[in-house]
């Protein structure tokens, strides 16, 4: 990934982020650094490993378009209060990919247009102890 302007520095290919300055040159922010970024951001707002969560960057849009494959952390199934309480699966989904555009636009300094979340299995977080 490429920003050919002079001087956007954090500001994506439309020119300087808020505040800064320009400098004559050119900022290459390689897709591997914007996926390894993507990974750990979509795991922990996803709940779960980031060895579990597949990544694809690409460019779209005059941004970055991901491609999120993960599984989905849900409710022990015995517990009835924590089912009747959680929120229906596509509901929970669009709120996390709202989520994770801004989180993750706002870490790597460029517009997140678009995010592909596929859902592949359900885990179910440990139990914690009380003490």
């Amino acid at each position: 990934m490429r920003v050919d302007q002079i001087g956007s520095a954090g500001g994506g290919p439309s020119g300087v982020a808020a505040g800064e300055t320009a400098y004559p040159g050119r900022i290459d922010v390689k897709e591997r650094a914007v996926r390894k970024v993507a990974e750990e951001a979509s795991a922990r707002t996803m709940g779960v490993d980031r060895s579990d969560i597949s990544v694809e960057v690409s460019e779209y849009g005059g941004g970055i378009a991901l491609r999120l494959a993960t599984p989905l952390p849900i409710p022990d199934l015995d517990d009835a209060a924590a089912i009747a309480a959680s929120v229906p699966v596509l509901e929970r989904v669009a709120n996390l990919q709202a989520e994770l555009q801004s989180t993750i636009s706002g870490i790597v300094g460029r517009r997140v247009t678009r995010i592909n979340i596929t859902i592949t299995g359900a885990t179910v977080p440990p139990r914690r102890r009380v003490k």
